[in-house]
């Protein structure tokens, strides 16, 4: 996953040659523009002839304008976000110099308008840092004035993490979702997920929804119509450096993620043909004996294999499991490949191969011989469909992070951010 850092700097001087300097101060509050106004005087004569009276020049007309120097976000702000756009501006006169630095010594780069009226600053700036401001203007009325203000970032403790799943160079499965996880719930969630875009080639059809995962995090998922196209390349991009999330929380880094599709691997698991399917493209190429929950027929919904679309979503060569309520804890189980979150696998399990190919006897896994198993185990990668069919509980929320195929596309919609 490419993570961008921002922040460097360097300076942009705005050039011009000043004489003579008025002093110059500002403040305000964060969000206001920072107005400060220095107003010159002509020169009296020594004899006291041809005074000028306020608003007149020395033939009586009016006087030309000094220059007013505005700061955005006003000299003095304190609470500045680190990619909030920082400018300098005057009217009646023009920039000559102006640069801006950290506490540190680093510069700012920034640029300066045609017309001379107007700095931006050309980066984005750093959390936790106080940065000065300083320069100078020309009046029209020929007078130079100074710079000079100060602008204060929120502070590194501000910062919160994010990351994004896949990450780059990833190889993964037809039905894999993408997910930007969120260090803290998003206060405005639409103008957040506008910071997050996705491309592919081919271009797919696919939408944006945000979901509460289980281990409390909230996340923007992205699910295609139909199964991504094998061989698909996706770019990812999260700009998120310095967005507000919530009260006193940015994010910490731009995130970005180029992974691949993979092939087409398609696992067809019908409880009642007590078998399980592997399909490369549609065409069969592996057939395992299998056993599935038993809970069908014991009446028993705990132990009853959901139906609907699983994802693979880990794989351990031994895994231990457990389930207390039905007496085991720390089974060491061969080749288990994670389906869904509730605790259902495929995995090896000789103890019930006497059932395998003919009878329904697990607590809600896919059972398969040693062999067969570490076969599919082998042939299984992150993001594969599992369509499991032929029981009367279907998939959902409850079963876990990874449930976006167990809603219509209608209803993924309905639940999408546009």
């Amino acid at each position: 996953m490419g993570v961008q850092r921002r922040g460097r700097s360097w300076a942009l001087l705005v050039g011009g040659v000043v004489a003579g300097l008025l002093a110059l101060s500002g403040c305000g509050s964060a969000g206001a523009d920072a107005m400060v106004t220095v107003t010159s005087t002509l020169a009296v004569p020594a004899d006291g002839g041809g005074s000028t009276g306020p608003g007149e020049g020395a033939a009586g007309g009016a006087a030309a304008p000094a220059a007013v120097v505005t700061g955005s976000p006003a000299f003095g702000t304190t609470d500045l976000s680190p990619n909030q756009p920082v400018s300098v501006s005057v009217a009646g006169g023009a920039l000559d110099t102006v640069t801006m630095t950290a506490a540190d010594g680093s510069p700012v780069t920034g640029t300066v308008s045609a017309d001379r009226g107007t700095w931006t600053a050309g980066q984005p700036l750093r959390f936790g840092q106080t940065y000065t401001v300083t320069g100078t203007a020309t009046g029209a009325d020929g007078q130079t004035v100074p710079i000079s203000g100060t602008l204060s970032t929120v502070p590194e403790t501000a910062a919160i993490r994010n990351t994004l799943y896949p990450g780059d160079d990833a190889v993964v499965g037809v039905a894999a979702p993408i997910t930007v996880y969120f260090g803290v719930e998003p206060a405005d969630k639409a103008a957040v997920a506008a910071h997050v875009t996705l491309t592919s080639d081919p271009a797919v059809q696919g939408a944006w929804a945000w979901i509460h995962h289980n281990d409390g995090r909230w996340a923007l998922d992205y699910r295609t119509k139909d199964y991504w196209p094998a061989g698909t390349k996706v770019h990812v991009s999260a700009q998120l450096y310095g967005v507000p999330l919530a009260p006193g929380a940015y994010g910490a880094a731009d995130i970005t993620s180029d992974f691949t599709i993979g092939r087409n691997q398609v696992v067809i698991a019908d409880v009642n043909s007590h078998q399980l399917l592997v399909q490369r493209d549609g065409a069969t190429v592996a057939t395992y004996p299998a056993s599935y929950g038993r809970g069908q027929d014991t009446g028993d919904p705990n132990l009853i294999t959901r139906s609907g679309i699983h994802v693979v979503n880990e794989l351990d060569e031994t895994k231990l499991m457990s389930n207390p309520r039905y007496g085991y804890s720390n089974v060491p189980e061969k080749w288990a490949v994670r389906i869904s979150n509730n605790g259902e696998f495929i995995h090896a399990n000789p103890a019930s191969s006497n059932a395998q190919g003919n009878t329904n006897v697990t607590h809600g896994c896919v059972n398969l011989s040693l062999a067969d198993a570490e076969d599919y185990y082998h042939s299984a990668i992150w993001g594969d469909p599992v369509e499991v069919t032929g029981t009367s509980v279907t998939l959902g929320p409850d079963d876990g992070d990874i449930y976006i195929w167990a809603l219509s596309w209608d209803q993924w919609k309905a639940k999408s951010v546009g």
